[in-house]
């Protein structure tokens, strides 16, 4: 087999495949010229990491799969999903797997181990926080709002890194063997603090946004509030409470390393994201 393209001749199943970075994966595939069998809970071929029963239709005859788990790897009942599928992937002969994964998360460290058990041949692409969070994720409102309110103190700083950069290191590893077993833990350039996040988004908006620390109690009020599930509310600001105690404030070489080149930056995915928003309507804050 060659191991620098995409196992043929069946398609790379997609999970997520209008999140964050599936919807990416997924592009980039196809303008590469891969079948992609995009997957979630309303495409074609349906997919729900709480559904088992959705799993090995979605998976049969795909030679390659991504994997992005829904809500989070570290929530409650997320270990159980991934190896289960993984189980299923390897049962369906897919011959390369990515799996999407978070820093500094000990439960989601344990979901690596039971993927790359089931799937030697796979790939575990670990991430920092995504700038995209900010823009089309669940902060996105509040952003817009002007009124990031997080639970962590001023001190906090993370190395936020793009979508962007994330799915060009998961199609990478999707297209050649070469990244069998590896984990590639991704950053961005430089770790900034809420504030640094807030001021740049407000200079490459032209609104002002601001940083609130508050309680995780209130957190998860503000996000109930927001329309999340009151269950995956008390999980993430749990979380977050772990994960903003200085463990993921360093930078690393993983895009460079698979890449060849730099991490893009907050400033460039602010600015690029406030252009773009002039045209499509969607706008950092």
């Amino acid at each position: 087999m060659n191991t620098n393209q995409i196992p043929a001749p069946g398609p790379v199943a997609v999970t997520g495949a209008h999140g964050k970075t599936g919807r990416r994966v997924a592009a980039r595939l196809v303008a590469d010229g891969v079948a992609v069998r995009p997957l979630g809970r309303t495409t074609a071929t349906r997919f729900d990491w709480g559904d088992p029963t959705s799993w090995p239709a979605a998976l049969d005859g795909a030679r390659a799969a991504y994997l992005a788990y829904q809500p989070d790897l570290a929530f409650p009942g997320g270990l159980e999903a991934v190896t289960a599928v993984a189980a299923v992937a390897a049962g369906a002969g897919v011959e390369r797997a990515v799996l999407l994964s978070g820093r500094g998360e000990p439960a989601a460290r344990e979901c690596e181990l039971a993927f790359l058990a089931a799937l030697p041949q796979g790939t575990v692409v670990r991430c920092a926080w995504f700038d995209q969070n900010f823009t089309e994720g669940a902060f996105a409102e509040a952003v817009a709002a002007g009124v990031l309110a997080l639970p962590c103190d001023r001190s906090a700083a993370e190395p936020f890194v793009d979508a962007e950069d994330i799915a060009d290191v998961a199609v990478a590893a999707l297209s050649s063997g070469a990244h069998a077993g590896m984990v590639h833990e991704l950053t961005g350039p430089e770790a900034l603090t809420f504030d640094e996040v807030a001021a740049t988004l407000s200079e490459a908006s032209g609104r002002r946004v601001d940083f609130t620390p508050v309680s995780a109690a209130r957190f998860a009020e503000l996000a109930v509030d927001a329309g999340m599930p009151p269950g995956d509310a008390g999980a993430l600001a749990h979380l977050f409470g772990e994960l903003f105690d200085g463990r993921n404030t360093s930078t690393t070489n993983g895009i460079r390393e698979v890449l060849g080149r730099e991490p893009r930056s907050f400033g460039e995915f602010a600015r690029r994201v406030t252009g773009d928003g002039a045209r499509t309507g969607r706008t950092v804050a």
